[in-house]
């Protein structure tokens, strides 16, 4: 008794293949905070300091 997985190939963007508006501008997004996020843990920075160097308030970091 085995079950069909249905499987389907990613365009290489999420979310235009889940049909969202402005994908190409979320997908861009979603890179500069994965970007972002893995320079903050490089350099062992807390918020605060994450923020400092962004430009910008604590609580948006």
């Amino acid at each position: 008794m085995s079950k069909e997985i249905d499987i389907q190939v990613s365009s290489g963007n999420i979310f235009a293949d889940l049909g969202m508006p402005n994908s190409d501008e979320m997908l861009m997004k979603a890179e500069l905070v994965r970007q972002i996020t893995e320079l903050v843990n490089q350099r062992k920075l807390n918020q605060i300091q994450a923020a400092e160097v962004l430009g910008i308030d604590q609580p948006k970091v």
